[in-house]
């Protein structure tokens, strides 16, 4: 039977169809009640998701939408996101994957994203198609016992801090993000439905663990301006007699570190919890440092998370900020023909330009999937050249590069999506 590609959202019947076909290619139930399709037709956005059709059944998923993601600086950049991706078992090795992915990134191109992104359920599959991982995460436990902070603390030096409830969480939470995520490279825009999920206001699926509202608490600096905001669920655990809960932090953003040190002062003395579960965090977050003894907070899991992908490579280097004057030119190759050629980058801290060349010969050459592992400061070209993922040309070339993108915290993204 032909396998036709096409998108959906105008067709009930074929969206209906792309729903239970993502359950199926992520291994879950494809039996989706009508409350879940309802909630997934209703809120999640299916303008671009596209499927490979067998007749009327679904056999691979893609969908992709409009984000934006913060460059070192400041910038926003307009970004491809790309989700829900997958293939039935049944009809892997087929070139699907290539066909849904190569079709969206075009048009992306075409419509003027800047870049890519995605969260990379397997490893090796996006190196293929130009992407490369350019932040990560890290997770704590902290041993609330060995912590050495003084078990009466009760409140900030400065601010305040209160218990909201979800409906406020989601009238403050949005301002609140919009500045924190210009102060952070790697940080994307969180939607209606993220802050909806988050409260506990919208579940899909419905009764999904970790979609319950849990408690919300709001740092207010000295003149009353909402400055950071903790979401967190706690188990209630007792042990021979004694609480002994476990606090999971879902989300916790500051604007600075008095907003931070509070937050987390704070959820590292709350009566009868003994461990606090960070979620994930900044690979640089302060919180161990935070402690008297940082040993207390175990590192329990790393990994890479944001892939990003360049789209326009001049319009990406003069985006973001520099650190220190220089110029390079950088061949890039790019695997699917969209963003490749020879760039000159002439940057400063006062601003950037990049312009195509084609009498400047090459001072380093890479490919599109090393350029974002660069591009947001998380890696070094030193280390990328060490492991054979770039080419020096020009003797310097390296070290000029990491004087260029160094950044002095590394960034993060803190959401899936």
């Amino acid at each position: 039977m032909v396998l036709q590609m096409r998108l959906v959202s105008d067709d009930p019947a074929a969206t209906e169809a792309w729903l239970r076909g993502s359950a199926i290619g992520f291994l879950r139930p494809p039996d989706l009640s009508e409350e879940e399709l309802e909630l997934r037709r209703a809120k999640v956005d299916l303008r671009r998701a596209r499927g490979i059709f067998e007749g009327d059944r679904c056999v691979a998923n893609y969908r992709s939408f409009d984000q934006e993601v913060t460059a070192v600086g400041g910038a926003l950049l307009p970004s491809n996101a790309v989700a829900n991706v997958s293939v039935a078992a049944t009809h892997r090795r087929r070139g699907l994957l290539t066909r849904l992915i190569t079709a969206d990134l075009t048009e992306a191109r075409e419509r003027g994203d800047v870049v890519s992104t995605l969260l990379a359920a397997e490893y090796r599959i996006y190196s293929r198609y130009g992407f490369g991982a350019a932040t990560s995460f890290s997770q704590w436990r902290v041993d609330i016992p060995r912590t050495g902070l003084d078990p009466r603390w009760a409140a900030p030096e400065e601010g305040s801090l209160e218990f909201v409830d979800g409906a406020e969480a989601r009238k403050v939470g949005p301002e609140l993000h919009d500045r924190f995520r210009r102060l952070r490279p790697g940080v994307i825009d969180r939607n209606t439905l993220w802050w909806e999920q988050a409260t506990g206001a919208t579940r899909i699926p419905p009764n999904a663990p970790g979609t319950e509202e849990g408690f919300h608490v709001l740092y207010r600096d000295a003149d009353g301006v909402p400055q950071g905001l903790a979401m967190f669920t706690s188990d209630g655990a007792w042990e021979h007699h004694q609480p002994a809960g476990t606090a999971t932090v879902h989300d916790l953003v500051a604007t600075g570190p008095a907003a931070e040190r509070a937050l987390w002062c704070f959820l590292c003395s709350i009566d009868w919890v003994t461990a606090v579960r960070s979620g994930r965090r900044a690979p640089d977050d302060l919180l161990p440092e935070l402690l008297p003894n940082p040993r207390a907070a175990a590192l329990t899991d790393q990994a890479d998370f944001l892939w990003l992908r360049p789209l326009d490579v001049p319009r990406m280097l003069s985006a973001r900020g520099y650190a220190a004057a220089g110029e390079l030119v950088l061949e890039v190759r790019d695997p699917l023909g969209l963003a490749g050629g020879r760039y000159l980058l002439a940057a400063s801290p006062e601003g950037a330009s990049c312009t195509p060349t084609s009498t400047r010969s090459a001072d380093l050459t890479l490919d599109t999937g090393m350029l974002g592992r660069l591009y947001l400061g998380d890696v070094s070209a030193a280390r990328l050249a060490a492991l054979g993922a770039l080419d020096e040309e020009t003797a310097g070339a390296i070290a000029r590069a990491d004087l260029l993108l160094h950044t002095g915290r590394r960034p993060w993204c803190p959401d899936m999506f």
